[in-house]
This record gives C-alpha cells, structure tokens and sequence, in this order.
C-alpha cells in the first residue's frame, strides 16, 4: 500500500494526539446547532461582534484541549520513523497556529511542516493538504494523508491523496470512503518498514 510514497502527511487532533475535545460541548456552550461544523457557522455568522466572541471561545476551547494533550499511542515513533527514513512527513489542521504551537511544546512533536486554519481553508477543502505537497515538491499521487474524520477523507481523496483512516475502536460510520484503516499506528510503521 505504501509504495511509491514520498509524503505522509498527518490530521492533528484525534489522529497524532488527544486533545479532548468535546465538541457537542462546545456547541452546546455557544448556542449553536449540534450538527454545524463549527469554522463554518462561525464564518457565516452575519454580526462581527458576535463572531469575534465566539472566535474567543473557540480559541479558548482549542488552547485548553492542546495544555492537555496526549499523544495517541505509537505516533510519537511512527513519526520519528518517518524523518529517520527520509519522507517528507507533515501535518495539516483545522486547529489554529498558537494550539498547535502550544501542543508541539507539551509534547515535543518534532520539528515538522505544519499547515494550520491561519494558511489555508480548513478541510474538507484540499486547499492545505496540496500546499504542503507542493511545498515537499512530491506529487499529491504519491502521498498519503492520515486522519481520523470524514473530513480528512474527503480532502484527500479531493486532493488526489490516499487516505488512511486512523480508527482505533473501529467505529467510524464512514471507513468506507478510506483507502486503508489502521487501529494503531505500529500497523503503519510495518507498511512503511515493508517498503515504500
């Protein structure tokens, strides 16, 4: 599955790290529906003073969840694992800049290229996950994007990616849409080990 790969690129929340974060909850806390993806209401909000506010919240939210973080088990290696061979390994996120500064700090996530909400219009839009194929000079064909939602499925397959469904409990409604679904990231490591 990972041959001719030159680029793994990774989702951040959920995939590399836990974060808590309970968006129901946050939903809940802003009046919002509990259906809406969150940066897209907030986008379409028509008052600015209103949307600077929930800005706020989010960004509060999203800190707090990055002070607490946790890598999930076997990324930390998987991505060490990754640099040592040499692919151009990456993460692109819909959290902002400063949560993920915040976790790359509390977990000492090596130094890698990062795409957050700031650079690029948050998935399901591709707009990141090519921006940083571009930036590695790799062909979007010959990279893998691993995520955990539906979102991040949908912006690779719309960027000309493989997907790889992170889904430890395997309960994701959605596997489906994945190229490939792993429970745990050492099943990653053993594609990357078997020849890219």
């Amino acid at each position: 599955m990972l041959k001719h790969i030159s680029a793994v690129l990774f989702d951040l929340d959920g995939t590399l790290v836990d974060s808590g974060l309970n968006f129901q909850a946050l939903r809940a806390k802003l009046g919002w529906p509990t259906n809406v993806d969150l940066l897209t209401y907030l986008a379409n909000l028509p008052c600015p003073d209103e949307r600077a506010a929930a800005e706020q919240v989010i960004h509060e939210f999203e800190m707090a969840g990055a002070a607490s973080s946790v890598w999930m088990p076997g990324a930390k290696a998987l991505l060490e694992l990754l640099v040592e061979r040499g692919l151009a390994t990456g993460i692109v996120t819909r959290n902002t800049r400063a949560a993920f500064e915040l976790c790359k700090n509390r977990l000492a996530i090596p130094a890698l290229e990062v795409i957050s909400r700031e650079d690029a219009p948050a998935k399901p839009d591709p707009e990141g996950l090519l921006m940083l194929a571009a930036r590695f000079s790799v062909s979007p064909a010959n990279t893998i994007y691993v995520g955990d939602y539906l979102y991040d499925l949908q912006a690779a397959k719309a960027a000309g990616m493989r997907s790889c469904l992170y889904d430890p409990k395997r309960s994701a409604t959605f596997s489906d849409q994945a190229d490939m679904t792993i429970r745990h990231f050492d099943e990653l490591s053993s594609l990357v080990l078997a020849g890219y």
